[in-house]
């Protein structure tokens, strides 16, 4: 039963029942209804701001481990980097050694991914640094070990070749000379027989009487055959591949021709005195990749140890060279 509610009138002195127009009553709902609209509201939020519902608290465990996942990855592919340098450093100053190739340059190995941006969509979220940063090693560390395959691609197919290279490798002197004693004038400055200055002598020279043979020091293809009477004066130069060249100067008559085919011992002529030469020898010298480089360290297959090292004090020696 609805109560129902008096007020005193003090002017009849008697109670009187209190009756509301039907404005009065959808204001007192409208101010009612409004005011437990802003209680629930106020409520809701400090609710939603200070208590997780049950979902909610799963998906922060789920969060919560994925980024333990992150951080782990992080550190595996840190290991993995490490491991990768310590490959690509052996790939380096080992195997390419071995082979005689140019390692690969770090500017290579390191590069960054160019292009576009491409973890824009992974920005803007709560752990935006830490996947860019896993993707970005990952990204990183996929493309160096593509470079490794093809470096371990190239060693391979230097290794079937090794045999080959080794006996194209101008290795051995070109004269006959176990006693060394035919090895006038080494590599480095020497003294110019014609204008008495010191000059750069870029091979060394072997005197010999006119007519000794000259042998190719390396399996090879002539390159190159030259008839003058200044400069070199007659010679040769033998292509072995694999960046190596040798050249046979002041010969008396070389026994090769151009494009020919030659074998490591190979006559391929007479010593002799043409050119700008102040004496009968043979000056030779070997270029490695487009450098001329001291021949004197490449005579080591017919020699012993103690015999190589015989040689190298005596082509290191200042002395006059013969041209």
């Amino acid at each position: 039963m609805k109560k129902v509610k008096y007020y005193y009138d003090i002017k009849t002195l008697s109670y009187k029942k209190i009756e509301h127009s039907w404005k009065k009553r959808i204001k007192d709902t409208f101010v009612f209804l409004s005011a437990s609209a802003f209680f629930a509201a106020i409520m809701l939020i400090a609710f939603f701001n200070f208590f997780d519902s049950p979902k909610e608290k799963m998906l922060i465990r789920e969060i919560d481990n994925m980024t333990l996942q992150y951080e782990l990855m992080n550190e595996k592919l840190s290991q993995v980097s490490a491991v990768l340098d310590n490959v690509q450093d052996r790939d380096d100053n080992i195997y390419r050694v071995i082979f005689e190739a140019d390692p690969i340059p770090s500017s290579i190995r390191k590069a960054g991914i160019g292009g576009v941006n491409r973890y824009e969509k992974l920005e803007g979220y709560n752990n935006s640094e830490l996947i860019i940063s896993t993707a970005q090693k990952l990204d990183q560390i996929s493309k160096q070990l593509y470079i490794q395959s093809k470096s371990f691609d190239e060693v391979i197919e230097m290794a079937t070749k090794k045999s080959d290279m080794l006996a194209s490798i101008p290795a051995i002197q070109p004269v006959t000379n176990k006693e060394l004693k035919r090895l006038s004038s080494g590599y480095g400055r020497r003294i110019d027989p014609y204008y008495k200055k010191p000059k750069f002598h870029y091979g060394v020279d072997f005197s010999s009487p006119q007519g000794t043979p000259i042998y190719a020091t390396g399996n090879g293809t002539v390159k190159k055959t030259k008839k003058s009477r200044r400069g070199f004066g007659n010679h040769i130069v033998i292509d072995h591949g694999y960046g190596y060249e040798s050249l046979y100067a002041h010969m008396q008559k070389y026994t090769v021709r151009r494009g020919q085919k030659v074998k490591r011992g190979d006559l391929i002529g007479y010593v002799g005195n043409s050119g700008k030469s102040t004496a009968p020898h043979l000056h030779y010298e070997v270029h490695k990749d487009g450098r001329k480089v001291n021949p004197a360290y490449y005579f080591h297959n017919d020699l012993t140890p103690e015999e190589f090292d015989r040689m190298l004090e005596l082509a290191a020696q200042e002395n006059q060279s013969f041209d």
